[in-house]
């Protein structure tokens, strides 16, 4: 629901989406998602749109769709078309092959009649036949000349034409009628197996045509359109954009008189709705929270909700707050009414939101993208292989996806895939390249990396690397011995004529049996540096530091101490008390914990700390709660992290795209069209004239030239089955190349009015916007439930 763009630059335009907020809510699980756990990795989780049938649904009314910010263009082959403008244009444009509900490409019988390749040898030839009613709001045949508009404003020959992909088009050699005016017949000159990607949405000729009215002229406005509905107006005052029936609409007609489109910021959703300024609205965890807890508490008979402002305080709360605004002090008294004014008014307030909300379901579902951790390996320790993979295998992908999915009640699978989601027919777990979460593992390839634990310790003189340099360290540690040696015998036989022989125990910081102090683990445990020692005092003195200690921690947290005395006797119940603290004579040492977590590695005396970026706006809790938990997996293997919390706007902006972070969590969305839209993604960065790299959108910088052959290949090759194979080898590479993490698919949450069908979480799959509407009111007397 929060959004940070990711820009596409010369790809197909997708949108990259930061990770959706997720809060604690607790929702009904999907049906059908776990039968097994075989189909509950593959299947996918069905859409939550209330569906029905055409008849029973209302002619007429109006829908008013929440989007985050008003479309800066209308032209979706545009730098800066967002999520606005692929909406807006599902409206209004053909779109040929829209995705079903498994994420599949399904031809549009309401533009196309067939669409298939007719000849592979010497070049490949696709063949569409139209709609013969299919036609342009100014009443123009649709037809090749749209085609070829398109084709030369996205081919990358003429740089007039500001476009940001242009991927698949460059391939085609040339268009032209076929048999007839509803025939178009492309000719490629390079084999395109997604080639139904095309053309979608395939805009009029009055926009393509020339690079004036393709940069220009559909940037608030489309001179024609093709769909259910037609362009109203766009109204930047009132931030929205208005969509009408379309009258010269051949297919279905729409069952809304309107449809609007209204810029609503997401941290400003719950306002909306309870105001009933939008009926569809994408939400967070903690609305949906709200609208299910509303929808509960209808059955309370008017009763104010046991929850929100107030609900909190205790009876005895309430009545000290009583006793003090009735009291004899007449200032403590006001201000205690006046803090119960407060409360109360706040309290009914929530209570006429919380009644509102009840108008709304939340539809949920899993969005088309999931959410990555991004390994930047192009500098710093993460340009070794060794250390990505170390990263990637002290991870627990299952515990991350349960942070986020399970609360929701959505199955928290990890994913297994770059290229595909679970239940798209491309979709195989190759994970296993990689390999799963193993510790020692890890621990292992940061070894022979040479990050190691001591390595944190030791500092570079300037001498040679192997096995010279070891011999002329040791040479160097033996003189230093053998000198400390000397010093130490000369002082003793000054100590011993001074003292004739008696030793000073204060002096040497030895405790005698009577003085109730012992040296903590000191029983030489391997691995501990010689030297270092915790001293314990006196009994006594022990139990008024702890429960100072104690104290002085809880005002850390809390700033009272009325909770102390709580909180010390639940320490002191702990075996062996609280860690680090003081202990008597004869207590055990405590274990120690494994040597990678008794301090951070290192190499050279530099310890191994990573930069975590992450964003910092309201939208983007969940999203930092993934981060910390990935930080203290890493913790465990002794890599440190650094987590820079950053704007919401510079965070792709100025610290993703520009390779300023080492770790990052943003995410990709899915696609049917993997070999075209996932290649720039992957693709290995090449070095440019200036000494920089271009890395298209491998904000990774980790790549490699068979991955490149790879989907090339892959995208040459007319046959699925084949193309589907070279993929997954894709995909088993770029797992190993460690430089992405695929963690899971992002849930998706929409409220919408009750009311309202075939509307909601689409999931993979597009909406019909001509089959929107209200349902019909049931007949009187009519079963609620009538069976079929």
């Amino acid at each position: 629901m929060s959004h940070v763009g990711v820009p596409r630059g010369a790809a197909r335009k997708r949108r990259s989406l930061a990770l959706f907020t997720t809060g604690v809510l607790t929702l009904p699980v999907l049906a059908g998602c776990s039968s097994g756990e075989k189909e509950a990795t593959t299947a996918v989780v069905p859409q939550d749109v209330a569906p029905a049938a055409r008849t029973q649904v209302a002619d007429g009314g109006t829908v008013n769709w929440a989007i985050d910010a008003m479309p800066a263009t209308l032209n979706a082959f545009q730098a800066d078309a967002d999520s606005a403008t692929t909406r807006i244009a599902g409206a209004l444009l053909p779109t040929l092959f829209p995705l079903d509900s498994k994420g599949r490409p399904q031809l549009n019988p309401d533009y196309l009649e067939s669409a298939k390749v007719v000849g592979h040898e010497p070049r490949q030839v696709v063949l569409y036949r139209l709609n013969q009613q299919a036609v342009w709001s100014d009443g123009r045949e649709i037809g090749a000349p749209d085609f070829v508009a398109q084709w030369r404003a996205l081919s990358g020959r003429d740089s007039a034409f500001w476009t940001a992909r242009n991927a698949g088009y460059e391939r085609i050699e040339k268009i032209e009628r076929g048999a007839d005016d509803l025939e178009v017949k492309v000719t490629f000159a390079k084999p395109y197996a997604d080639w139904r990607s095309l053309f979608s949405p395939l805009y009029p000729k009055q926009v393509t045509g020339s690079p004036d009215a393709f940069n220009d002229g559909a940037r608030s406005t489309l001179k024609a359109t093709a769909g259910p509905f037609r362009l109203g107006g766009v109204d930047k005052e009132t931030g929205s954009v208005t969509l009408t029936r379309n009258p010269r609409w051949w297919g279905s007609p729409a069952k809304l008189d309107s449809l609007v489109f209204k810029a609503v910021k997401p941290q400003d959703r719950t306002e909306a709705l309870t105001e009933g300024k939008v009926d569809v609205a994408d939400i967070d965890a903690a609305a949906a929270h709200r609208i299910v807890q509303a929808a509960r508490d209808a059955g309370n008979s008017g009763a104010p909700p046991a929850h929100g402002p107030g609900s909190e305080i205790t009876p005895a709360a309430a009545l000290r707050s009583w006793a003090l605004a009735h009291g004899s002090d007449e200032e403590a008294a006001a201000e205690a009414q006046s803090a119960r004014d407060e409360k109360a008014r706040a309290a009914k307030a929530y209570a006429t939101e919380q009644n509102d909300l009840r108008g709304y379901v939340v539809r949920k579902s899993l969005e088309p993208a999931y959410t990555q951790l991004a390994l930047n390996g192009e500098t710093g320790p993460l340009a070794d292989d060794r250390v990505r993979r170390a990263v990637a295998r002290a991870l627990d992908r299952q515990a991350l996806a349960d942070t986020v999915l399970k609360p929701l009640g959505l199955p928290a699978n990890p994913l297994g895939s770059h290229l595909a989601l679970a239940g798209q027919p491309g979709y195989q777990d190759s994970s296993d390249a990689l390999g799963s979460q193993d510790t020692k593992e890890a621990q292992a390839l940061l070894a022979d990396a040479g990050w190691t634990r001591e390595g944190a310790l030791k500092k570079t003189d300037g001498t040679k690397a192997g096995s010279e340099g070891e011999k002329q360290e040791k040479q160097t540690d033996k003189k230093e011995e053998d000198k400390k040696a000397e010093e130490k015998t000369a002082e003793e036989k000054k100590a011993g004529a001074k003292d004739d022989g008696k030793t000073d125990n204060a002096a040497r910081r030895e405790p005698s049996k009577d003085d109730g102090l012992y040296i903590v683990g000191d029983d030489s445990k391997p691995g501990e540096v010689e030297g270092t020692r915790a001293i314990a005092p006196a009994p006594a003195a022990a139990v008024q530091s702890a429960a100072l200690l104690r104290q002085a921690g809880h005002l850390g947290e809390t700033g009272t101490s009325e909770d102390a005395p709580a909180r010390i006797t639940a320490q002191d119940r702990q075996p062996g008390g609280a860690a680090g603290a003081y202990a008597p004579a004869g207590t055990a040492a405590p274990a120690q914990a494994p040597d990678s977590a008794r301090g951070p590695l290192g190499k050279d005396g530099k310890p191994l700390s990573l930069r975590f970026v992450l964003p910092s706006g309201p939208g983007s809790e969940s999203l930092r709660s993934v981060g910390d938990k990935i930080a203290a997996m890493l913790d465990t293997i002794g890599i440190r992290t650094e987590i820079t919390k950053v704007s919401d706007e510079s965070y792709f902006r100025d610290h993703v795209a520009s390779g300023d972070y080492d770790l990052a969590l943003y995410s990709w969305p899915a696609t049917a069209y993997p070999a075209t839209d996932d290649r720039p993604i992957f693709a290995k960065p090449v070095p440019a004239t200036d000494g920089s790299l271009l890395v298209e959108q491998n904000y990774t910088r980790v790549g490699t030239d068979h991955i490149d052959q790879l989907f090339d290949q892959a995208a040459g090759e007319l046959d699925e089955g084949s193309a589907r194979k070279l993929m997954k080898q894709a995909d088993a590479r770029i797992w190993a190349a460690a430089g992405s993490i695929p963690l899971y698919q992002r849930p998706q949450l929409v409220a919408t009015d009750r009311k309202l069908v075939n509307v909601g979480a689409f999931g993979f799959g597009v909406p019909h916007y001509q089959d929107i509407g209200f349902k019909k009111p049931q007949a009187a007397g009519a079963p609620a439930n009538p069976r079929k």
